[in-house]
């Protein structure tokens, strides 16, 4: 509950000063919209708003995938939330975690990347979207909600220098 406030009060905090800098400084909320649309992936990933995709952050680093997901691009990463990781069996995380299971990691994590195009929520439709690891997702939108395989996209549209992420409710395996 305290981490959740916590996090409340740093956002409205945050809100209130980009506020303020909007009306009193207008020049300078152009120059930091510009300074967010220069973080990659990683930079976003591990930044301000991002505390639902630990996991995925941890996860990533211990696969080795940082370097790759700070390349040019573009990328699509389909990023499954803490919650999303909570939902496999128990032991699952930790296990794959361990440096004996990294490529099994690295090609679960790669599931959830399209590299080429960044697909925004604007352009999204049923479609297939190849991956990083060469096996397809099914994307379908039925009734407002946004599919990927099993998992239903709860975020959308973080924007970043070398791509987009979405968030998903559900790991998806290949």
């Amino acid at each position: 509950m305290f981490r959740k406030m916590t996090v409340l009060g740093v956002t409205a905090i945050a809100a209130a000063a980009a506020f303020s800098t909007a009306v009193f400084f207008p020049q300078q909320q152009a120059i930091a919209a510009d300074d967010m649309m220069k973080k990659d992936i990683i930079e976003t990933a591990v930044g301000p708003g991002m505390s639902e995709v630990t996991t995925l952050v941890a996860a990533i680093k211990a696969a080795g995938l940082v370097e790759t997901l700070k390349g040019a691009g573009p990328f699509t990463v389909f990023a499954p939330t803490n919650a999303a990781f909570a939902k496999l069996p128990a032991g699952t995380v930790e296990d794959l975690l361990k440096p004996e299971n990294k490529e099994k990691l690295k090609g679960i994590l790669l599931y959830h990347v399209h590299a080429g195009k960044a697909i925004k929520a604007a352009d999204v439709k049923t479609m297939k979207l190849t991956t990083a690891n060469g096996k397809d997702l099914d994307v379908k939108v039925e009734g407002g909600n946004v599919m990927i395989n099993n998992a239903k996209v709860i975020k959308t549209d973080v924007v970043c220098s070398n791509g987009v992420i979405h968030w998903i409710d559900t790991v998806v395996l290949p």
